[in-house]
Parts: structure tokens; C-alpha cells; sequence
């Protein structure tokens, strides 16, 4: 806001700052100038003369009037000299007769709607996010606000039936936290793609939603998924015998390559949806967000992660959520600026409901045995997001209205 200032710096009056300077350019050709106007009242007859001087002197008296409002000139310069049978004269004989002396009261008005727009300009507006990357090929400028709205329209595919746990008979909510929470602890060990644990995750609920799974081979569910996500964003992908190593040798390469075999035939081979990390990049994009953000950000959506009860919100939603926390838990108030609300199309008031759960899985985050995520982000590497105080305010307010009422 404070450069917007300082590049737009309006001066309601600035068009009557020069006055004075066109005065002393005219100067020069002062007695010319009134010649000519003498030479052009001895041809004009003494009655059109007579009209022409009392509407001259009428318009002469309301500029004085709305000069010495507006200080535009020194006060030894507002003294005239005149009556209504002639033209009226500045006593100073060095200055020429201004011509904006023939402005009228709507000069008033356009000083006033100058200011009404002055003032307007101070509101916050929506930033080009996209501008900074103008030659950057690698950022599609051109095609990106097409990209997102695709998957808009497409993250309805990705999200599945919130209480599709019910229909599994061996297995529960509990256990796939157990699941995602050891998952997300051997893709840090791996050091593997953000955009491969997202997708993991994605494709564990996807199938789980429509296959029936007993509780020996959820471990295998879990890392056939991550074989697959790696396969489709990593380069270097991990083979079977690592994967079979870290599960302690408790299922064999045919167990894996079946359990592949059917993941695919079941998901139809359909692993391009968006997942939460696509929108998540936009919007720290939109928040013109730093490293402490980004980890916060990412830290508060791998909380949700392991949460069953939020896979009722949409990907892009859990998203922006995620991000408005984040800046809640850093800056310690609500930040969500107008740039933000237009990229992530959520107002600040739709956020609070599920925020406000983000913020008690943080407050619980280092309690309990599923530990996983705030062990990943207690580190360096990570900035010791982990560490970071929850927006405890946000659940506060709320307690604050519900005594009131």
C-alpha cells in the first residue's frame, strides 16, 4: 500500500499550481495583448459593451470568491481594481488577467469528486500475480487461469463419498490414519516429490472407496499407491525390493505386482486429478508468501491428510484453508487479502469454519502416537514449522460468541 502511494501521489488541485508560472511566460506581451483587447472594444457598440463588461465583472467577483478559498494566489494579488462599466484589472501590473478566472462553481464539484477518487484509490486491490513471470515460458502465463479453472471442474473427480470407511468391514478410520501418518514419514525418508505423497493419499481413498480390503493388506494398499504416485511424478523411482524392505519382508514381489494390477484396473488407469498441492502452490502464489508460509502451509495440510472426517472438502478448498491458518498462526490476526480471495474464490468467512479444526489438529500435533507429520516438521530442513504457536484466537472467538449468546 505504500508504494501504491508513493506512485500515485494525486494533488486534487494541482491544475491551479501553475498559475503563476504561465503568468510570468505571458508577461513578456502584456501591453500587446491589451491593446489588441482595446481595439476590439472601440469596435463594439456601447450597449453590447455594457452586457459584456457586468458579465465580465459577475464572473470576475466568483473567481476572487473561489480563489480565496482555494489559496491559490498571494493575498497581494486578489486586490482589485474595476467597475461594472469596464473590465476589471489586477492593481499588480506585472501579473496578466488569469484566464481560469472564467471557471465557474463546477470547478468546486470536479475538486470534490477528484478528492471522492483519491480516496477510493486507497482500497486494496487484486495484484497480478502472473506479471513477475512474464518471460518465464515454464509458467504458462498464458494458459495458467485456464489450467486452474480445469481443475476446478475436475477436483469433484478426485474427491470421494466422506463416510465410505462404513462400507469396509475389516478396516477403519483409525487405521488408515495410522496408514497416511507412517506414509508420510517414508516419503520424507525417501525424499520423494511433495506431489507424490498428495497423490498417495489420493489414490489410498480413491480405491479403498470402492474396493474392500482386510486389515493384513492396508500396509500393501499404501505402498502400491505410493509405487504408482512415484511412478507418475518421479524420476527416479523406488524399486519393489525397497519398498518390500521397509514393510519388514511382510509381503512378496507377487503380492506387490497383484495389488498393482488391481489398484489400476479398479482407479480405470485415471491418476490425472488435481490433489490439494496444485492448488497449494497458487495460493502461497497469491499470498506472496515466504519459506516460513510455504512450510506452515504444508505442514498444516499434512495434518489434514491424516484426518478422515476432511475429506469432505473439496482439494481446492482444503487448500486455501490451509494457507489462511498458516498466516493466522505466523502473523498472530486474520490475514486474507482481496488477491487471495480472488485466486482461491473463498471469502474469509467460509475459511473460518474449517479452520478452525486445522488449528486442534495443530494443538494436538505432538500428543498421541500418530506423530508422524510434527516430527517431519520439527526439523531444519523445514524450518521448525512444527514449532510455531496454533491460532488459538480463532477457536477463542468462537467459544467468546457462543457464551455471549
Amino acid at each position: 500500500m505504500e508504494d501504491f502511494n508513493e506512485n500515485n501521489n494525486i494533488q486534487p488541485f494541482a491544475k491551479h499550481a501553475n498559475i503563476k508560472g504561465e503568468g510570468e511566460v505571458m508577461g513578456g506581451r502584456k501591453f500587446g495583448l491589451r491593446r489588441a483587447l482595446s481595439e476590439i472594444n472601440q469596435n463594439l457598440d456601447k450597449g453590447h459593451d455594457h452586457c459584456l463588461a457586468k458579465k465580465r465583472t459577475s464572473s470576475l467577483k466568483l473567481a476572487v470568491e473561489i480563489a480565496n478559498k482555494k489559496q491559490c494566489f498571494p493575498e497581494e494579488t486578489k486586490k482589485l481594481n474595476g467597475s461594472e462599466e469596464g473590465f476589471g484589472v489586477w492593481q499588480d501590473q506585472n501579473e496578466p488577467v488569469p484566464m481560469f478566472l472564467e471557471t465557474s462553481e463546477t470547478m468546486l464539484e470536479d475538486h470534490d469528486m477528484e478528492e471522492v477518487e483519491m480516496e477510493d484509490s486507497f482500497e486494496e486491490s487484486v495484484i497480478d500475480i502472473d506479471a513477475c513471470d512474464d518471460g518465464n515460458q515454464l509458467a504458462v502465463v498464458e494458459y495458467v487461469e485456464d489450467l486452474y479453472a480445469h481443475y476446478r471442474n475436475m477436483e469433484s473427480c478426485s474427491m470421494v463419498s466422506p463416510d465410505y470407511m462404513t462400507q469396509q468391514f475389516d478396516i477403519n478410520q483409525r487405521m488408515r490414519a495410522v496408514l497416511i501418518d507412517w506414509l508420510i514419514e517414508v516419503h520424507h525418508k525417501f525424499v520423494l516429490l511433495p506431489e507424490s505423497l498428495f497423490l498417495t493419499v489420493n489414490l489410498i481413498d480413491r480405491f479403498l472407496a470402492k474396493q474392500s480390503v482386510i486389515r493384513t493388506n492396508l500396509q500393501l494398499v499404501g505402498l502400491v499407491a505410493m509405487l504408482l504416485a512415484c511412478k507418475y511424478e518421479e524420476i527416479t523411482v523406488p524399486i519393489i525390493e525397497d519398498l518390500m524392505f521397509i514393510s519388514d519382508k511382510a509381503y512378496s514381489r507377487s503380492q506387490f505386482l497383484v495389488m498393482e494390477k488391481l489398484m489400476l484396473n479398479t482407479l480405470e488407469f485415471n491418476m490425472s486429478l488435481p490433489t490439494p498441492y496444485a492448488f497449494m502452490k497458487r495460493f502461497l502464489k497469491a499470498a506472496q508468501s515466504d519459506s516460513k508460509l510455504d512450510h506452515m502451509s504444508f505442514y498444516l495440510m499434512e495434518l489434514c491428510l491424516v484426518e478422515y472426517e476432511m475429506l469432505k472438502y473439496p482439494p481446492s478448498f482444503l487448500a486455501a484453508a490451509s494457507v489462511y491458518t498458516a498466516q493466522c498462526s505466523l502473523y498472530g490476526i486474520k490475514q486474507w487479502s482481496k488477491t487471495c480471495e480472488y485466486h482461491t474464490t473463498y471469502s474469509e468467512d467460509q475459511l473460518l469454519q474449517c479452520s478452525r479444526k486445522i488449528v486442534g489438529y495443530h494443538q494436538k500435533a505432538a500428543l498421541g502416537r500418530l506423530t508422524g507429520v510434527y516430527r517431519k516438521y520439527n526439523t531444519s530442513l523445514l524450518g521448525y514449522a512444527a514449532k510455531c504457536e496454533p491460532a488459538t484466537f480463532l477457536i477463542e472467538e468462537t467459544n467468546n460468541i457462543l457464551i455471549e449468546k
